[in-house]
């Protein structure tokens, strides 16, 4: 029992990961190398990865889509250690309206001329700190959808992520209240409840032990006789 409640334990903190690992932003500095726009197919369940900005896209089968293709500054251990090398990374630009997850983005369009305005070559280079979120997965073409950029003095700037910072914060000071609320209600209710439950069987096991020494009396009167 002790080992499953390990493993339901663990797939919960598990989900939970992935789901605060694909909805919180994250921050990537990169160079811009080109956009461009391409139709995608929304029709089968990797649907899940691009955005639901209106009712009418949707109930589209499929969308044009822009996106941002860029060198990256590779990064380890959710972006904390930074590396020199570099990588290849595209995102897409899309609107996510008031849909989830809660960026109320809808300024694709000036995004985009942002993002073009900061294109540049190896040779004379511009670098920019691109906030996102989601994953890139090739095998599923999954991209991860840039809401904001920004440009930068070079690729060794310091990033803050001010905005997780407080949001873990936050959320452990909610998981302490609710579970002192928890404790407080399980001293109040539960526990008197269970000692009273545990009082009246202690009580039915000696009405019933002492209703069973005198049957034995009475059964062994008869065999004396």
């Amino acid at each position: 029992m002790r080992r499953f409640r390990i493993i339901i334990r663990t797939l919960i903190a598990l989900i939970l990961f992935s789901v605060l690992h694909y909805t919180l932003p994250q921050h990537d500095v990169v160079r811009v190398v080109n956009t461009y726009q391409e139709r995608q197919d929304l029709g089968d369940w990797t649907r899940i990865f691009w955005s639901k900005p209106d009712d009418q896209a949707s109930g589209l089968i499929n969308r044009d889509v822009q996106f941002v293709q860029t060198v990256k500054k590779k990064t380890y251990l959710l972006g904390f250690i930074r590396s020199d090398a570099e990588e290849v990374m595209v995102y897409r630009n899309e609107d996510t309206g008031w849909s989830w997850p809660f960026y109320f983005k809808f300024d694709t369009a000036s995004l985009q001329t942002e993002v073009d305005d900061l294109r540049s070559t190896p040779e004379s280079p511009k670098w920019a700190v691109v906030t996102h979120y989601g994953w890139r997965n090739e095998l599923i073409s999954a991209f991860p959808n840039a809401v904001a950029i920004r440009p930068v003095a070079g690729p060794d700037v310091t990033i803050i992520p001010w905005f997780n910072i407080m949001f873990f914060l936050v959320l452990a000071v909610a998981i302490g209240f609710v579970r002192a609320l928890w404790r407080q209600f399980r001293e109040r209710s539960i526990d008197p409840a269970l000692q009273d439950a545990g009082e009246a069987w202690d009580a039915v096991d000696a009405r019933a032990d002492e209703a069973k020494g005198r049957f034995s009396r009475w059964r062994d009167s008869w065999r004396s006789k």
